[in-house]
């Protein structure tokens, strides 16, 4: 049986400022939760969807990829920039990435750059990420005893890291940083280019296509060791990636792959900075490192959704869905669920289990997950044995979003060894 009727607390969903509000956020979610699971949103300017808030729902979901797939709508956007997002792709400039994808061609593509995230690659990256984390530390030093850590550390670290896995010269890390911002930050004031309209939209996808264009054909004709090589000649059944799956491959190791992590690292801090007692618990037991990275990612969770389409009539926690409609995995509530983590609203470094959705499941399980837990690993273990001190130094600031975000702003005063 469905219901239609709009629960008023949904309308969060569809409200890319609700982000930037947590209290308002939690509240919305906290009740959906409890009242309506799976709840109808009906709310211009994007189509209808059905908002899933139950982690066992959301596990249920990622698990059943044939029922529920990601085609045609991955993630939310309005309905115009859905309809542009299928014209661009059509003309050969639209984007295609892993998280676009569904299985047999998901398999195939994400083999192609898996081989740069596992174990092995990770041991091997790991003194040059421990060099970064230095680095940045350091700088933190220089510049205190105050700074904005959102934009003098925490998005510059996992952009070197990722940058120099990728083999880009350190000329283009501003022009990357810049591009990932507007493509990310479309729904925020402060982040999007120009008037933030469609058009301007589609010129920051047009930037990225024309530098990774130049990329591909440079490395296609001169290989070098690094994951853009990999991506350039990478084959699929023995034929070169298409130019939209070559080009739409460095967007989402490039953007998302420093974004996110830049988001957990900044929440991650500030948690710590509102928790003093598991700040002190964590520089006392540096062996928490591990369950404490694990609680940031879940704190943060700084992918909020992707969506699915089911593919047959099926239902949801008794509630009707229809072939083609589409439902939104909501992760941040799922990571809130009073169901499967004891005392969620408590920030708790020990915490053990943790099943978080924060990388995702199943299928779709984030690629550069290992990068990322060991980039915040490196980032902590450094800070917490030179800190003497942090305060807030100002106020934080959220960014507005439906898709990927976190804190624009984090200003702080402290000390360091």
């Amino acid at each position: 049986m469905s219901n239609r009727t709009m629960d008023e607390a949904a309308r969060v969903f569809a409200d890319p400022k609700a982000y930037a509000d947590d209290v308002r956020l939690h509240e919305a979610l906290t009740h959906l939760r409890a009242n309506n699971p799976v709840a109808w949103v009906d709310n211009r300017p994007y189509r209808p969807f059905w908002a899933i808030t139950k982690h066992a729902d959301i596990m249920a979901i990622e698990r059943a990829n044939e029922l529920f797939i990601s085609e045609p709508r991955p993630l939310l956007a309005t309905a115009a920039a859905d309809d542009l997002a299928k014209e661009q792709l059509a003309a050969g400039t639209g984007l295609r990435t892993l998280i676009h994808m569904d299985d047999p061609h998901h398999r195939k593509i994400r083999a192609i750059g898996s081989d740069w995230f596992r174990p092995k690659a990770m041991r091997d990256l790991k003194v040059r990420v421990d060099e970064l984390a230095k680095r940045y530390v350091d700088k933190m030093r220089d510049i205190g005893p105050e700074c904005d850590f959102v934009t003098d550390i925490a998005v510059h670290f996992p952009l070197y890291v990722i940058m120099s896995l990728l083999g880009l010269p350190e000329d283009d890390y501003g022009r990357m940083h810049k591009l990932t911002q507007e493509m990310f930050g479309g729904d925020d004031d402060e982040y999007k280019r120009d008037g933030g309209s469609l058009e301007d939209q589609l010129a920051v996808l047009l930037d990225f296509f024309a530098y990774f264009s130049k990329l591909t054909a440079s490395r296609r004709e001169h290989p070098t060791d690094d994951l853009a090589s990999a991506i350039a000649n990478g084959l699929i059944d023995g034929e070169p990636l298409s130019d939209v799956d070559t080009v739409s491959y460095y967007v989402i190791v490039a953007s998302a792959g420093h974004d996110t992590t830049k988001d957990a690292i900044s929440g991650g801090l500030l948690a710590l900075i509102e928790n003093p007692a598991e700040l002190e618990r964590l520089q006392r037991d540096p062996g928490l490192m591990g369950t404490a990275v694990e609680e940031m990612v879940r704190w943060t969770t700084p992918v909020k959704e992707f969506m699915r389409t089911a593919t047959e009539d099926t239902t949801v926690r008794g509630v009707d869905i229809a072939k083609g409609e589409s439902v939104y995995l909501a992760y941040v509530s799922g990571n809130r669920d009073e169901e499967v983590f004891t005392d969620p609203f408590r920030f708790d470094v020990s915490r053990d289990p943790n099943k978080h959705v924060a990388f995702g499941y199943g299928i779709h399980f984030c690629l550069g997950a290992a990068l990322a837990r060991m980039e915040m690993n490196s980032l902590f273990t450094e800070l917490l044995s030179r800190l003497e001190s942090i305060e807030l130094a100002g106020t934080p600031e959220l960014q507005a979003t439906t898709f990927v975000g976190g804190l624009k702003h984090l200003p702080i005063r402290y000390s360091l060894k």
